[in-house]
């Protein structure tokens, strides 16, 4: 039983990896950057949520909206100020040197304005814990929320990038953005709209995480926003099925790695796996060889 209840909680994990991931996957996907800020993007909507709910009393579902309001918000402005001028720079260390520069920039403003001490978290689940097999296995509200969140997301961002207008030309502009461009599509509103995206998933993704995990800090989002990384290239980066794949696997691994190996060894375990899978298929799980024109 003790193993099943392991399993559910890697799995609920995952699935806030998956979340994470997908912002990594679809940036990289259509603007071939990697936004390495993507995980302090994460602790803002915390705060967000957390502000709201102390402060002005919201409902959870209400601070939740908010925060992805704000994480939109600022997802767009990040891509707007300090990733589009970089777009055709000769050097593609400029962009990942600018994302780690606005990661830094993220987590010292919030240190100047709510101090370096973790904050105690509320939930924002509010339906009961579930019981099975009279008691033995008990599944927490946070969890059943938190896996649900993570089917329904995906199966609405694969619906929404292969039935809509917008969808189709977030893939035409993956393919190529100067065809994409001749063919009337407007590339920086497209690449604006998958920062977009992927930031109120990120906000999404940072409340169900700190409701499991009930603390929050300006590093919340640090070791959740690499490990989604490390889903996003595990399933194949670029790939939604790839990244909701490779985060619950992640997750998996992780949990079990704490309760049969080492708690201390855990991360060295995940990051482990990671490279034993690129060195066995550099493309990740679901990832495809992409040639290169010269």
């Amino acid at each position: 039983m003790s193993f099943l209840s392991y399993m559910i909680n890697g799995i609920s994990l995952g699935s806030v990896y998956a979340i994470i991931a997908l912002g990594y996957t679809m940036v990289y996907g259509i603007a071939k950057m990697l936004n390495f800020a993507h995980g302090d993007v994460i602790m803002v909507g915390g705060y967000a949520a957390l502000m709201m709910m102390m402060n002005a009393g919201a409902h959870p579902l209400l601070a939740v909206l908010v925060a992805i309001v704000v994480c939109t918000v600022l997802g767009v402005t990040i891509e707007k100020i300090a990733y589009r001028p970089l777009r055709n720079a000769s050097s593609p260390l400029a962009v990942l040197i600018t994302a780690i520069g606005v990661s830094y920039f993220l987590q010292n403003i919030v240190l100047l304005i709510f101090g370096s001490s973790p904050k105690s978290f509320q939930s924002v689940v509010t339906i009961p814990d579930l019981k099975l097999a009279g008691g033995a296995l008990m599944i927490t509200g946070e969890t059943i929320v938190t896996i649900l969140s993570c089917i329904v997301i995906m199966i609405a961002l694969t619906t929404f990038v292969n039935k809509t207008k917008a969808g189709q030309a977030m893939l035409a502009v993956s393919e190529d953005k100067g065809a994409a461009q001749l063919m009337g599509i407007n590339v920086n509103g497209t690449i604006a709209l998958t920062f977009a995206i992927g930031s109120g998933l990120a906000a999404i993704a940072g409340v169900l995480l700190c409701s499991s995990y009930p603390s929050l800090s300006p590093y919340t989002g640090s070791m959740p926003g690499i490990k989604a990384f490390v889903a996003a290239v595990f399933g194949g980066i670029g790939s939604i099925p790839g990244a909701m794949i490779g985060g619950i696997l992640l997750g998996v691994i992780e949990i079990l790695g704490k309760a049969y190996i080492s708690a201390q060894l855990a991360d060295a375990i995940v990051f482990g796996v990671l490279i034993v899978v690129l060195l066995v298929k550099p493309t990740g799980l679901l990832g495809k060889q992409v040639q290169e024109k010269v």
